[in-house]
Protein backbone atom coordinates (compact mmCIF):
# COMPACT_ATOMS: atom_id res chain seq x y z
CA UNK A 1 0.00 0.00 0.00
CA UNK A 2 1.22 3.37 -1.16
CA UNK A 3 1.22 5.72 2.33
CA UNK A 4 -0.28 8.95 1.16
CA UNK A 5 -0.04 12.60 3.10
CA UNK A 6 -2.29 15.75 1.63
CA UNK A 7 -1.21 18.77 2.90
CA UNK A 8 -3.55 21.34 2.31
CA UNK A 9 -7.38 20.73 2.40
CA UNK A 10 -8.76 22.78 0.51
CA UNK A 11 -10.57 22.71 -2.99
CA UNK A 12 -8.06 20.28 -4.54
CA UNK A 13 -6.96 18.76 -1.08
CA UNK A 14 -10.07 17.47 -0.17
CA UNK A 15 -11.00 15.99 -3.58
CA UNK A 16 -7.48 14.37 -3.61
CA UNK A 17 -7.52 12.91 -0.18
CA UNK A 18 -11.24 11.39 -0.96
CA UNK A 19 -9.87 9.56 -4.49
CA UNK A 20 -6.96 8.31 -2.47
CA UNK A 21 -8.87 7.11 -0.08
CA UNK A 22 -10.64 5.07 -2.92
CA UNK A 23 -8.23 3.41 -4.11
CA UNK A 24 -7.31 -0.28 -3.35
CA UNK A 25 -3.31 0.31 -3.29
CA UNK A 26 -3.04 3.42 -1.55
CA UNK A 27 -3.92 4.53 2.15
CA UNK A 28 -4.15 8.03 3.43
CA UNK A 29 -2.00 8.70 6.21
CA UNK A 30 -3.72 11.97 7.07
CA UNK A 31 -4.28 15.56 5.67
CA UNK A 32 -2.89 18.85 6.75
CA UNK A 33 -4.61 22.21 7.16
CA UNK A 34 -3.93 25.76 8.51
CA UNK A 35 -6.49 26.79 10.71
CA UNK A 36 -10.52 25.42 11.82
CA UNK A 37 -13.24 25.16 9.56
CA UNK A 38 -16.10 23.40 8.20
CA UNK A 39 -13.22 21.48 6.23
CA UNK A 40 -11.23 20.77 9.02
CA UNK A 41 -14.52 19.54 10.75
CA UNK A 42 -15.66 17.30 7.87
CA UNK A 43 -11.84 15.78 7.62
CA UNK A 44 -12.16 14.31 11.01
CA UNK A 45 -15.78 13.47 10.20
CA UNK A 46 -14.75 11.11 7.38
CA UNK A 47 -12.35 9.37 9.41
CA UNK A 48 -8.79 11.34 8.23
CA UNK A 49 -6.19 12.33 10.84
CA UNK A 50 -5.63 16.25 10.76
CA UNK A 51 -2.57 17.49 11.50
CA UNK A 52 -1.54 20.84 12.06
CA UNK A 53 0.26 22.60 8.96
CA UNK A 54 1.25 25.61 11.51
CA UNK A 55 2.20 24.32 14.66
CA UNK A 56 2.01 27.69 16.44
CA UNK A 57 -1.60 27.69 15.68
CA UNK A 58 -2.31 24.12 16.73
CA UNK A 59 -4.35 25.31 19.85
CA UNK A 60 -6.99 26.99 17.91
CA UNK A 61 -8.15 23.89 16.63
CA UNK A 62 -8.37 22.77 20.12
CA UNK A 63 -10.75 25.84 20.76
CA UNK A 64 -12.99 24.64 18.15
CA UNK A 65 -13.02 21.36 19.50
CA UNK A 66 -11.35 19.73 16.65
CA UNK A 67 -9.14 17.19 17.98
CA UNK A 68 -5.94 16.60 15.96
CA UNK A 69 -3.05 13.81 15.27
CA UNK A 70 -0.30 16.04 15.40
CA UNK A 71 1.88 18.19 13.47
CA UNK A 72 2.22 18.68 9.90
CA UNK A 73 6.22 17.46 10.47
CA UNK A 74 4.65 13.76 11.84
CA UNK A 75 2.26 13.27 8.91
CA UNK A 76 5.15 13.75 5.89
CA UNK A 77 7.10 11.63 8.31
CA UNK A 78 4.31 8.83 8.51
CA UNK A 79 4.16 8.97 4.00
CA UNK A 80 5.73 7.54 1.35
CA UNK A 81 4.75 10.30 -0.87
CA UNK A 82 2.45 14.05 0.00
CA UNK A 83 0.61 15.45 -2.36
CA UNK A 84 0.39 19.32 -1.74
CA UNK A 85 -2.53 21.08 -2.22
CA UNK A 86 -2.10 24.45 -0.27
CA UNK A 87 -2.67 27.43 -1.78
CA UNK A 88 0.74 28.55 -4.99
CA UNK A 89 3.45 29.92 -3.58
CA UNK A 90 3.33 27.82 -0.49
CA UNK A 91 4.40 24.50 -1.60
CA UNK A 92 7.55 25.83 -2.71
CA UNK A 93 8.15 26.75 1.24
CA UNK A 94 7.16 23.34 1.72
CA UNK A 95 9.40 21.64 -0.65
CA UNK A 96 12.29 21.95 2.34
CA UNK A 97 10.25 19.97 4.99
CA UNK A 98 9.90 17.38 2.22
CA UNK A 99 13.21 17.00 1.46
CA UNK A 100 14.52 16.60 5.30
CA UNK A 101 12.29 13.73 5.67
CA UNK A 102 13.88 12.27 2.02
CA UNK A 103 9.88 12.21 0.93
CA UNK A 104 8.77 12.48 -2.63
CA UNK A 105 6.10 15.30 -3.09
CA UNK A 106 3.17 16.44 -5.71
CA UNK A 107 3.01 19.57 -6.06
CA UNK A 108 -0.02 21.44 -7.72
CA UNK A 109 -0.25 23.30 -10.96
CA UNK A 110 0.07 26.78 -9.10
CA UNK A 111 3.95 26.24 -8.83
CA UNK A 112 6.23 27.23 -10.98
CA UNK A 113 7.93 24.70 -13.17
CA UNK A 114 11.44 25.27 -12.02
CA UNK A 115 10.20 24.10 -8.68
CA UNK A 116 10.12 20.35 -9.99
CA UNK A 117 11.65 17.60 -11.94
CA UNK A 118 9.18 17.09 -14.27
CA UNK A 119 5.56 18.31 -15.00
CA UNK A 120 2.92 15.68 -15.12
CA UNK A 121 -0.20 14.77 -16.99
CA UNK A 122 -0.87 10.81 -17.12
CA UNK A 123 -2.18 10.72 -20.66
CA UNK A 124 0.47 12.71 -22.17
CA UNK A 125 4.17 12.25 -20.18
CA UNK A 126 3.69 9.23 -17.53
CA UNK A 127 6.94 7.42 -17.70
CA UNK A 128 8.96 11.25 -17.15
CA UNK A 129 7.72 11.06 -13.56
CA UNK A 130 8.88 7.81 -12.61
CA UNK A 131 10.64 7.61 -9.43
CA UNK A 132 11.26 11.69 -9.41
CA UNK A 133 11.48 13.25 -6.59
CA UNK A 134 9.41 16.38 -6.93
CA UNK A 135 6.52 16.78 -9.51
CA UNK A 136 4.01 19.48 -10.46
CA UNK A 137 0.65 18.29 -11.74
CA UNK A 138 0.07 21.13 -14.27
CA UNK A 139 -3.16 23.03 -13.81
CA UNK A 140 -6.79 22.59 -14.86
CA UNK A 141 -6.45 24.44 -17.77
CA UNK A 142 -3.15 22.82 -19.28
CA UNK A 143 -4.56 19.49 -18.11
CA UNK A 144 -7.41 20.29 -20.22
CA UNK A 145 -5.27 20.95 -23.23
CA UNK A 146 -2.49 18.05 -22.81
CA UNK A 147 -5.27 15.52 -22.32
CA UNK A 148 -6.96 16.74 -25.94
CA UNK A 149 -3.65 17.37 -27.57
CA UNK A 150 -2.16 13.47 -26.70
CA UNK A 151 -5.01 11.63 -29.00
CA UNK A 152 -5.10 14.54 -31.88
CA UNK A 153 -1.43 14.07 -32.00
CA UNK A 154 -0.82 10.39 -31.79
CA UNK A 155 -3.60 10.37 -34.35
CA UNK A 156 -2.95 12.87 -37.06
CA UNK A 157 -0.28 14.78 -35.76
CA UNK A 158 0.04 18.19 -34.99
CA UNK A 159 1.02 21.26 -36.49
CA UNK A 160 0.00 24.00 -34.12
CA UNK A 161 -2.74 24.80 -31.05
CA UNK A 162 -4.96 28.42 -30.62
CA UNK A 163 -6.84 28.25 -27.67
CA UNK A 164 -8.88 31.54 -26.30
CA UNK A 165 -9.65 30.53 -22.55
CA UNK A 166 -12.71 32.34 -21.08
CA UNK A 167 -11.43 31.81 -17.48
CA UNK A 168 -13.98 32.11 -14.31
CA UNK A 169 -13.48 34.65 -11.95
CA UNK A 170 -13.07 32.36 -9.22
CA UNK A 171 -14.45 28.89 -7.56
CA UNK A 172 -17.88 29.10 -5.69
CA UNK A 173 -16.42 29.26 -2.52
CA UNK A 174 -14.36 32.17 -3.21
CA UNK A 175 -15.89 35.41 -2.19
CA UNK A 176 -13.36 37.87 -2.49
CA UNK A 177 -12.34 37.09 -5.85
CA UNK A 178 -13.58 38.54 -9.29
CA UNK A 179 -14.65 40.12 -11.49
CA UNK A 180 -18.14 41.28 -10.25
CA UNK A 181 -19.16 43.26 -13.77
CA UNK A 182 -16.57 42.99 -16.48
CA UNK A 183 -14.74 41.30 -19.16
CA UNK A 184 -11.46 41.11 -18.32
CA UNK A 185 -7.92 40.35 -20.82
CA UNK A 186 -5.85 37.94 -18.30
CA UNK A 187 -3.35 38.70 -19.02
CA UNK A 188 -3.41 41.90 -21.55
CA UNK A 189 -0.15 40.47 -22.90
CA UNK A 190 0.16 37.35 -25.18
CA UNK A 191 0.33 34.99 -24.68
CA UNK A 192 -1.21 33.60 -22.18
CA UNK A 193 0.87 31.81 -19.50
CA UNK A 194 -1.07 28.53 -20.60
CA UNK A 195 0.76 28.29 -23.84
CA UNK A 196 4.24 28.15 -22.25
CA UNK A 197 2.84 25.74 -19.17
CA UNK A 198 1.49 23.28 -22.07
CA UNK A 199 5.20 23.38 -23.53
CA UNK A 200 6.49 21.83 -19.91
CA UNK A 201 4.52 18.99 -21.23
CA UNK A 202 4.86 19.04 -25.03
CA UNK A 203 8.19 21.25 -25.29
CA UNK A 204 8.19 21.57 -29.11
CA UNK A 205 4.56 22.18 -29.86
CA UNK A 206 3.70 25.13 -31.26
CA UNK A 207 0.76 27.02 -29.22
CA UNK A 208 -0.92 30.44 -28.46
CA UNK A 209 -2.96 30.90 -26.00
CA UNK A 210 -4.94 33.77 -24.81
CA UNK A 211 -7.21 34.44 -21.58
CA UNK A 212 -9.84 36.63 -20.62
CA UNK A 213 -11.53 36.38 -17.16
CA UNK A 214 -15.51 36.48 -16.59
CA UNK A 215 -18.05 37.10 -13.53
CA UNK A 216 -18.63 33.00 -13.36
CA UNK A 217 -17.65 30.19 -11.38
CA UNK A 218 -18.47 27.08 -12.59
CA UNK A 219 -16.10 26.39 -14.90
CA UNK A 220 -13.88 27.71 -17.66
CA UNK A 221 -14.29 27.66 -21.26
CA UNK A 222 -12.11 26.91 -24.12
CA UNK A 223 -12.23 27.51 -27.91
CA UNK A 224 -9.91 25.81 -29.82
CA UNK A 225 -8.25 25.59 -33.06
CA UNK A 226 -5.65 22.81 -34.05
CA UNK A 227 -3.97 22.09 -37.22
CA UNK A 228 -3.44 19.24 -37.60
CA UNK A 229 -1.09 17.53 -40.26
CA UNK A 230 -3.01 15.12 -41.51
CA UNK A 231 -7.07 16.05 -43.07
CA UNK A 232 -9.33 13.81 -41.66
CA UNK A 233 -13.01 13.62 -41.54
CA UNK A 234 -15.26 15.64 -38.55
CA UNK A 235 -16.68 12.24 -37.96
CA UNK A 236 -13.33 10.43 -37.51
CA UNK A 237 -11.80 12.84 -34.91
CA UNK A 238 -15.41 12.61 -32.91
CA UNK A 239 -14.99 8.91 -32.82
CA UNK A 240 -11.27 9.43 -31.89
CA UNK A 241 -12.24 11.73 -29.11
CA UNK A 242 -14.92 9.56 -28.06
CA UNK A 243 -12.27 7.01 -27.28
CA UNK A 244 -10.66 8.63 -24.60
CA UNK A 245 -12.15 7.95 -20.83
CA UNK A 246 -11.00 11.41 -20.04
CA UNK A 247 -13.14 13.05 -22.64
CA UNK A 248 -16.41 13.55 -22.84
CA UNK A 249 -18.30 14.32 -26.38
CA UNK A 250 -21.54 15.80 -25.01
CA UNK A 251 -24.06 14.54 -26.95
CA UNK A 252 -26.64 17.45 -28.71
CA UNK A 253 -29.15 15.47 -27.29
CA UNK A 254 -28.33 16.28 -23.93
CA UNK A 255 -29.57 19.69 -24.59
CA UNK A 256 -26.66 20.85 -22.48
CA UNK A 257 -25.90 24.24 -23.50
CA UNK A 258 -23.68 25.90 -21.22
CA UNK A 259 -21.54 24.92 -18.10
CA UNK A 260 -24.11 25.38 -15.53
CA UNK A 261 -26.28 23.02 -17.19
CA UNK A 262 -23.35 21.02 -17.66
CA UNK A 263 -22.96 21.12 -13.81
CA UNK A 264 -26.18 20.18 -13.66
CA UNK A 265 -26.11 17.16 -15.39
CA UNK A 266 -22.87 15.87 -12.96
CA UNK A 267 -25.10 16.38 -10.05
CA UNK A 268 -28.15 14.43 -10.99
CA UNK A 269 -25.29 11.90 -11.95
CA UNK A 270 -24.55 11.78 -8.17
CA UNK A 271 -21.23 12.88 -8.79
CA UNK A 272 -19.52 13.67 -5.83
CA UNK A 273 -19.80 17.59 -5.38
CA UNK A 274 -21.01 17.57 -8.50
CA UNK A 275 -17.52 17.14 -9.97
CA UNK A 276 -16.72 16.95 -13.99
CA UNK A 277 -13.41 15.24 -14.27
CA UNK A 278 -13.58 14.87 -17.81
CA UNK A 279 -12.92 17.18 -20.02
CA UNK A 280 -16.35 18.76 -21.45
CA UNK A 281 -16.47 18.87 -25.32
CA UNK A 282 -19.68 19.95 -27.36
CA UNK A 283 -19.82 17.33 -29.60
CA UNK A 284 -21.54 19.11 -32.49
CA UNK A 285 -18.40 21.90 -32.01
CA UNK A 286 -15.93 19.52 -33.09
CA UNK A 287 -15.38 20.35 -36.94
CA UNK A 288 -12.57 19.55 -39.52
CA UNK A 289 -12.54 22.38 -42.19
CA UNK A 290 -8.94 21.26 -44.19
CA UNK A 291 -6.56 20.68 -42.29
CA UNK A 292 -7.92 22.62 -38.72
CA UNK A 293 -9.95 21.28 -36.28
CA UNK A 294 -12.04 23.92 -33.79
CA UNK A 295 -14.19 22.62 -30.76
CA UNK A 296 -15.22 24.23 -28.03
CA UNK A 297 -14.80 22.36 -24.16
CA UNK A 298 -15.57 22.83 -20.73
CA UNK A 299 -12.94 22.60 -17.86
CA UNK A 300 -13.91 22.20 -14.29
CA UNK A 301 -11.41 23.87 -12.02
CA UNK A 302 -11.99 22.48 -8.96
CA UNK A 303 -11.90 18.74 -10.38
CA UNK A 304 -10.05 17.59 -13.43
CA UNK A 305 -6.92 17.43 -12.05
CA UNK A 306 -7.59 15.08 -9.49
CA UNK A 307 -7.43 11.88 -11.59
CA UNK A 308 -4.02 13.17 -12.59
CA UNK A 309 -2.83 13.56 -8.92
CA UNK A 310 -3.45 9.89 -8.13
CA UNK A 311 -2.03 8.65 -11.48
CA UNK A 312 0.81 11.24 -10.29
CA UNK A 313 1.13 9.03 -7.17
CA UNK A 314 1.49 5.43 -9.12
CA UNK A 315 4.14 6.76 -11.34
CA UNK A 316 6.67 8.50 -8.48
CA UNK A 317 6.46 5.56 -6.72
CA UNK A 318 6.61 3.03 -9.86
CA UNK A 319 3.50 1.23 -8.75
CA UNK A 320 1.80 0.69 -11.94
CA UNK A 321 2.33 1.11 -15.53
CA UNK A 322 0.60 4.12 -17.19
CA UNK A 323 -2.77 2.85 -19.07
CA UNK A 324 -3.07 0.14 -15.89
CA UNK A 325 -3.33 3.27 -13.67
CA UNK A 326 -5.13 5.33 -15.48
CA UNK A 327 -7.89 2.39 -15.61
CA UNK A 328 -7.57 1.91 -12.12
CA UNK A 329 -8.51 5.38 -10.93
CA UNK A 330 -10.99 6.02 -13.84
CA UNK A 331 -12.60 2.72 -12.21
CA UNK A 332 -12.94 3.94 -8.76
CA UNK A 333 -13.65 7.36 -9.40
CA UNK A 334 -16.34 6.62 -12.06
CA UNK A 335 -14.24 8.85 -14.61
CA UNK A 336 -15.43 8.40 -18.00
CA UNK A 337 -19.33 9.05 -19.64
Amino acid sequence: MIRVAVNGYGTIGKRVADAVAAQPDMTLVGVAKTRPNFEAEQAVANGYPLYAAIEERADRFAEAGIELAGPVEELVAAADIVVDATPSGVGAENKELYEEHGVPALFQGGEDADLVDVSFNARSNFDAATGADAVRVVSCNTTGLARLIAPLEEAYGVEKVRATLVRRGGDPAQSGRGPINDILPNPVSLPSHHGPDVNTIYPDLEIDTLAFKVPATLMHMHAVNVTLEDTPRTAAVRERLTDESRLYLIPESADIDGTGALKEYMLDLGRPRGDLWENGIWRESVTVEGADLYLFQAIHQESDVVPENIDAIRAVTRETAAGESMALTDETLGVGL
